[in-house]
């Protein structure tokens, strides 16, 4: 008897099974109309390919494409470097007596840097001064005998070897004047490095040694490195499959240059290239190209690393949508175009050059078209769509089938707002009458089948009791 009960409830399982999946015979249709109806409650609803949502038109923000004229651009890393770099060091030795600057002074080509003690170099100076007036003493007693000899000469009265001796006596005293003279601006050359001028229009950096030090003009270190920062220089590499491109660009106007932040959109400064390198690094298959920046506000710093865009071309009168609305199949790529009648279409393009914000359209659509950017979520082709604009509010995502609905009572039914029967009473509101039932006999089960103005009870025989 047990195996047979369970051969029976497998069997009864079997069908409930297939008539939920295969659908009600008509014999149970007409014979057990209430069974047929649970049966058909439970048999899942498959919605045809082209059948809409339920829940309504899909939430989607679209744009329209337009016809613009898009730069074409290269983005890269560079280097920022200073114009000229100097390290101010001593050219003689001494002590140094004062510093003429502040740490990250701006000074100009000429203004004093430091001081060192002059007073050797002064000594020496005054003495090349006064063995210059000594031999010039001489010099002039050596002509005053040389008339003297010349005219004794010409009368006979004195030999002509001694005018001639003479003769050559002065022009040493000449020669000697003149080493004189080259000694004086040599010791006058060494005093006036005992001032250290600034080389170059620039902006000193932290000093490296302090005031009262003897310094060396061998020491490594210098007094201070004063760097040229208006303008600057900007170092960064491009493959070298853009060289064509940028020397035929070159060719025909100045390359820009925008130094971007590390956002890759705030601009800090727009400068040209000033010089492309004279040969390719082999290593990495790059070539170096060196821009220059105004630099007015200083947002640029030697030693920076900052964000290069070069601009090559200006791609014109081209369809152009944004980025986000080109999606990528096994296909290619594709977008979804919206029609009047709020109708999303699959469409393949072609993408003629692609960035961060903006792709240009080759083939696929025209300017004008309505394209998805904001809700790829559940479109597909063919579904309804609500659009809105870029600057509309995203409307609220509806909530679909296989979300988490709202808990509500165990046992109980949800909530309708709708139902006059679930709100709460209020104050002298009088609850709708409960439908009428009629009550069976003992032993009898009853069916509630509703009708206007009531429900009707349909009694049904006992079921037969177990057999043990």
């Amino acid at each position: 008897m047990k195996r047979l009960a369970t051969v029976l409830f497998l069997a009864a399982l079997f069908g409930f099974v297939a008539m939920v999946t295969f659908g009600v015979p008509p014999i149970v249709e007409t014979y057990l109309p209430g069974i047929a109806k649970l049966l058909a409650n439970a048999r899942p609803q498959r919605p045809g390919p082209r059948q809409r949502s339920p829940e309504g038109p899909i939430p989607v923000l679209t744009v329209a494409a337009k016809l613009a004229d898009l730069p074409v651009t290269q983005d890269a890393i560079g280097t920022v470097q200073a114009l000229n770099t100097v390290t101010v060091r001593p050219q003689i030795d001494g002590i140094l007596s004062e510093l003429s600057f502040k740490d990250g002074q701006d000074v100009k080509k000429g203004d004093v840097i430091a001081r060192l003690d002059p007073a050797t170099y002064k000594a020496q100076y005054d003495q090349t001064l006064a063995k210059k007036a000594q031999d010039d003493a001489q010099l002039a007693n050596a002509r005053v005998d040389l008339q003297r000899y010349e005219k004794l000469a010409q009368s006979e009265y004195g030999s002509r070897q001694q005018a001639d001796t003479q003769k050559a006596t002065v022009a040493q005293l000449e020669a000697q004047l003149r080493v004189d003279q080259a000694q004086i601006d040599n010791a006058k050359a060494y005093l006036d490095y005992t001032t250290i001028r600034a080389p170059i229009d620039g902006r000193t950096g932290i000093r490296l040694v302090d005031q009262g030090n003897i310094i060396h003009a061998a020491d490594p270190g210098g007094i201070v490195v004063l760097t040229q920062v208006k303008p600057i220089s900007v170092l960064f590499n491009m493959p070298q499959q853009q060289l064509t491109a940028i020397h035929r660009a070159m060719a025909q106007n100045d390359l820009s240059v925008d130094a971007l932040d590390s956002d890759n959109k705030t601009r800090l400064d727009r400068g040209i290239v000033e010089v492309l390198d004279n040969q390719i690094d082999q290593a990495t298959g790059t070539i170096r190209i060196k821009a220059r920046f105004p630099n007015e506000d200083l947002q640029l710093w030697p030693g920076q690393f900052v964000n290069v865009r070069l601009f090559i071309d200006v791609m014109k009168q081209v369809v152009v949508v944004p980025t986000a609305a080109v999606q990528r199949g096994p296909t290619g790529p594709y977008v979804y175009v919206v029609d009047a009648d709020n109708i999303a279409h699959l469409t393949s393009v072609t993408i003629a050059r692609q960035d961060e914000t903006n792709s240009v359209i080759g083939k696929g659509i025209d300017a004008g078209a309505k394209v998805v950017t904001t809700g790829f979520v559940r479109l597909t082709d063919g579904s309804a769509v609500s659009a809105g604009g870029p600057d509309a509010t995203v409307p609220p995502a509806v909530q679909s089938s296989h979300e988490k609905r709202p808990d509500r009572p165990r046992g109980g039914r949800r909530q309708d707002a709708a139902d006059p029967s679930n709100r709460p009473a209020e104050a002298g509101a009088s609850r709708p009458p409960r439908p009428e039932t009629q009550t069976a006999p003992p032993g009898e089960r009853t069916s509630a089948v509703p009708r206007q103005g009531g429900s009707e009870a349909r009694v049904e025989p006992p079921r037969p009791a177990k057999t043990p």
